[in-house]
């Protein structure tokens, strides 16, 4: 008889997936990932034997769980589970993911709600950075319907607020990793950041692109791919992040100059398909390197006046509003605003040859 885990399918932001509570999960590290790509249906590139979505914004996971340190009032377990290859990798942040992880938590009676609206600090336990997140519920249960929109969702919703506590170099140490604000790498300049996401920002038209094509024109742009790997796999030591063949990041933003008039515009590759908006955290870092003189991004964005600015960072659907706070020219703080839904709940059957737990 298949193992039944219990699960609530949700929409985080412009992402989407299952989450889990730890303790309905195998303790050991390796058979919990074998049990989270069969309930995903991976390895598959259409992942039809299970509930991924045969795309990186659709094949994520988040497993919950309430941290006995008392640092945070939830912890959040971010996995990209791999399509065509059997990986869960839990080195990166998902911004987006986090947004449902408190109205996850409330559905699945891990936390209560307050009554009106439910603000708590969230752990990210891949990176340790922390988010204060509001939500609203108004009966102490989270409320999905409101009038908030962000581009790459079709309809409004309720509004979630997510304040980034301490995210300068999230996996990587440092803001700036190699201590410069531009490097050269194969004749290409480029700044490496990490402000809660690792990214490297390259200007499109170093790579002879104009930064506002469609992702599946950069898609099938074949030569175009293979350099940004290779940058990718050079860059990647110099970022403290060792060999990253097999991971997510470094995420490549190309940058160019504003068309519709926001502070910037981007293409991001995650890393090897053009992104149809930007990550979350992907937004706060590039947001940061906007700002930031003698970087990539600065030399082609409007990034504005004063100690707090709003960047909108433009991109395949429309655009992403960073709010963020400077002393001087370092970024202090970053705010912003995602939605998210409950999709399904129910339970997801495994097989007991996969899983062999207690019960099973």
């Amino acid at each position: 008889m298949a193992h039944e885990i219990p699960c609530w399918y949700m929409r985080g932001g412009t992402s989407k997936g299952p989450f889990f509570l730890a303790r309905d999960l195998p303790g050991d590290i390796a058979t919990r990932d074998a049990v989270i790509l069969a309930a995903m249906g991976s390895p598959d590139e259409r992942q039809i034997d299970g509930l991924g979505g045969a795309r990186p914004l659709t094949s994520k996971t988040g497993i919950l769980s309430v941290p006995a340190d008392g640092a945070a009032d939830l912890d959040f377990l971010f996995g990209q589970v791999g399509i065509a290859e059997a990986t869960v990798d839990t080195t990166p942040n998902c911004g987006n993911m986090l947004a449902a992880a408190l109205p996850a938590a409330i559905e699945a009676g891990l936390l209560a709600g307050d009554r009106g609206t439910t603000t708590r600090r969230v752990r990210t336990i891949n990176t340790g950075v922390i988010a204060e997140i509001t939500i609203d519920t108004p009966t102490g249960l989270p409320d999905y319907d409101g009038d908030a929109r962000i581009d790459g969702v079709p309809r409004t919703a309720a509004p979630v607020r997510c304040r980034f506590l301490d995210t300068e170099g999230s996996l990587t140490g440092s803001l700036l990793p190699t201590g410069n604000v531009r490097d050269t790498i194969d004749g290409v300049e480029m700044t490496l950041i990490d402000n809660g996401m690792p990214v490297m920002v390259i200007a499109a038209a170093a790579l002879g692109v104009r930064g506002d094509e469609r992702p599946e024109e950069l898609d099938a742009n074949v030569e175009l791919k293979a350099r940004i790997e290779s940058l990718r796999l050079k860059a990647a030591p110099l970022m403290n992040l060792g060999d990253v063949s097999r991971k997510p990041v470094p995420k490549i933003t190309l940058v160019s100059p504003p068309r519709a008039g926001g502070a910037i515009g981007t293409r991001t590759f995650i890393p090897h398909d053009c992104h149809t908006s930007i990550g979350v955290l992907g937004a706060v870092t590039v947001a940061t390197a906007a700002v930031l003189p003698g970087s990539v991004a600065y030399d082609v964005a409007t990034p504005g006046q004063g100690d707090v600015r709003t960047l909108s960072i433009e991109h395949p659907t429309g655009e992403f509003s960073v709010e963020i706070g400077l002393e001087g020219t370092r970024v202090v703080r970053a705010a912003l605003l995602r939605t998210a839904r409950l999709l399904m709940r129910g339970s997801v059957p495994v097989s007991p040859s996969i899983w062999r737990g207690p019960t099973a």
